[in-house]
């Protein structure tokens, strides 16, 4: 057993931090909104504090999992942050998807106050923290790592460590990258079985076990074909996703003609109203456009 901090109870946090009360560990968990914080502990145990530095205090291994670069800054520095309460010889482990530049930012703040850092960014959205199936993508310490891993399996059903501080926030952004050309891929395929008139469910049925088959075809076909999107994935957190890889490939030269495209087909989405729609809602930009 372990003696861990979570900090940021959202969609993803809140079950992640469950499983590491299931598979034994002594868990305090802080969150911005003290309500969920104490419906966590109601549900699983542990205890709750009131800033993040009291959380990390004392801790082995102190997680994050947060909304972007500012959150993650809010609630790490300063005198409430946790870096204020982590112990020397902790390793601090973030799962919020950010930029390489916070990332690497941190990891140096670690390295000179005596803890250790991994960036390691996850895959499988709420589905996959509910059922502790997420892929996780690491980047820092081989050591730190090694300690980190067996705590981090609680939730994981695949987890790496792909190189330095920044490696798998790197990685996230391939994997973003990947998710975004494939939606609209599957979005105009879909679309084009509504207008040849085929039965969409059938032709999923096929198509889904050869080349073209995918997690987002298994898993979003149904829902896409019923415009049910109230789910999920949000269209914002993709956007500030892809904007972080449009960020960093300016950065090192990678040439994001598809992204950039699929980007901007989501702000469209957002116009629409749907900035909270799962990323599969890209569907509905097209059968607006049928209707102009």
């Amino acid at each position: 057993m372990a003696k861990t901090a979570f900090i940021g109870l959202g969609v993803m946090g809140y079950p992640m931090a469950g499983h590491l009360v299931a598979a034994g560990h002594d868990v305090t968990v802080y969150n911005r909104n003290g309500a969920k914080a104490d419906a966590w502990v109601k549900k699983h145990g542990g205890q709750k504090a009131a800033t993040p530095a009291e959380a990390a205090s004392g801790a082995e291994f102190v997680f994050t999992c947060v909304g972007n670069d500012d959150d993650l800054r809010s609630v790490t520095l300063g005198s409430d942050g946790a870096f204020a309460g982590v112990a020397k010889g902790a390793v601090f482990v973030d799962h919020t998807t950010v930029s390489a530049v916070v990332t690497r930012e941190l990891a140096t703040i670690a390295t000179v106050n005596g803890f250790s850092f991994i960036d390691a960014p996850v895959s499988g959205g709420q589905a996959g923290a509910e059922n502790g199936a997420l892929g996780v993508m690491c980047g820092g310490d081989a050591v730190a790592y090694g300690r980190a891993e067996p705590i981090i399996d609680a939730y994981a059903k695949a987890c790496k460590l792909l190189g330095g501080s920044g490696s798998g926030q790197l990685t996230k952004m391939v994997n973003q990258i990947c998710i975004a050309g494939l939606l609209q891929g599957l979005s105009e395929g879909l679309h084009f079985a509504e207008k040849a008139g085929l039965d969409g469910q059938a032709v999923v049925d096929v198509i889904a076990h050869g080349a073209a088959g995918s997690w987002q075809m298994s898993n979003r076909y149904k829902t896409m074909l019923d415009d049910f999107f109230d789910m999920g994935f949000a269209v914002d957190w993709m956007r500030k996703d892809l904007g972080i890889c449009l960020d960093e490939a300016d950065n090192n030269g990678a040439s994001l003609p598809v992204t950039a495209l699929v980007d901007q087909f989501y702000k469209d989405v957002q116009k629409m109203g749907g900035s909270r729609w799962d990323t599969s809602s890209l569907i509905r930009r097209l059968r607006a456009a049928d209707k102009a």
